[in-house]
């Protein structure tokens, strides 16, 4: 019986080490799903018309236009402002670098707002009027279901509607 349980115990020991031993195909670092966007290494490029101007964006995962999940970025320098706006789904931030500041309501208010810094994440729910403005270069990670869009509360404040 003893050597019945000897036997027993190399069979699993062998099968756990050839297990254990392999590396699971769905790791494999040459798989064409594998994505790793070192910060040096991101592209950006001029933010969208709906943005006020000075912004920049990285599209790091699927697109923001179209129905599915994505990913971007957005740069912005020291004093950038966002009038009161809305998005059709919830938003969601992670602050990446300097400081988003976040208000809620219809009118711009820098006194009436929460301070995101580094490292903050934040979601606010769909049709939330709220307005943005930052202190420092800042970086800022969005993420979601697109399409993505931004309505403005007020339509004299969309950089689409701006006279050049």
């Amino acid at each position: 019986m003893r050597t019945n349980g000897l036997l027993v115990a190399a069979m699993m020991l062998g099968i756990a080490s050839w297990v254990f031993g392999h590396e699971p195909t769905s790791h494999n670092m040459n798989s064409a799903k594998f994505s790793v966007y070192q910060p040096a290494a991101i592209k950006w490029q001029a933010g969208p018309p709906s943005l006020p101007k000075g912004a920049q964006i990285a599209v790091l995962e699927g697109d923001p236009t179209k129905e599915g999940p994505f990913v971007f970025r957005v740069k912005v320098p020291d004093g950038y402002r966002i009038p009161p706006h809305t998005h059709p789904k919830m938003e969601r931030v992670t602050v990446i670098s300097g400081t988003f500041n976040i208000g809620m309501g219809e009118k711009f208010d820098q006194h009436a707002t929460r301070e995101m810094t580094v490292g903050t994440y934040g979601h606010w729910d769909t049709g939330m009027v709220h307005f943005v403005w930052i202190k420092g270069e800042t970086v800022a990670q969005f993420h979601g279901i697109g399409p993505w869009s931004i309505q403005y509360f007020d339509p004299n404040d969309d950089p689409r509607n701006q006279k050049n």
